[in-house]
């Protein structure tokens, strides 16, 4: 499954601050259907992920009935919260 969208980003604070994207509903709705073929636990669901040039692997994580995109520090280095980005993604069945 390949999906495309755009969302600002999100910085989960915490001992160690987190950033993400979420995924928008009907995307999230979609990835739903396929989730428990494609979960290995606790409703993680892993994708192959490109954001501009960089690409990496993740796992989305569950929450408020929708997901949240894990962004690697690769692709963050040059992002900050609110910052609006481009996602293309592939759930890995």
């Amino acid at each position: 499954m390949e999906l495309a969208f755009t969302g600002p980003v999100i910085e989960w604070r915490g001992p160690a601050p987190y950033y993400f994207v979420r995924v928008p509903d009907q995307e999230s709705a979609d990835i739903r259907e396929v989730a428990a073929m494609a979960t290995y636990g606790w409703g993680v669901v892993p994708v192959e992920a490109r954001i501009d040039e960089v690409a990496f692997e993740t796992s989305l994580f569950p929450r408020d009935g929708g997901y949240l995109l894990p962004l690697k520090n690769a692709v963050r280095g040059r992002l900050g919260s609110g910052d609006d980005v481009t996602v293309e993604m592939t759930v890995r069945l």
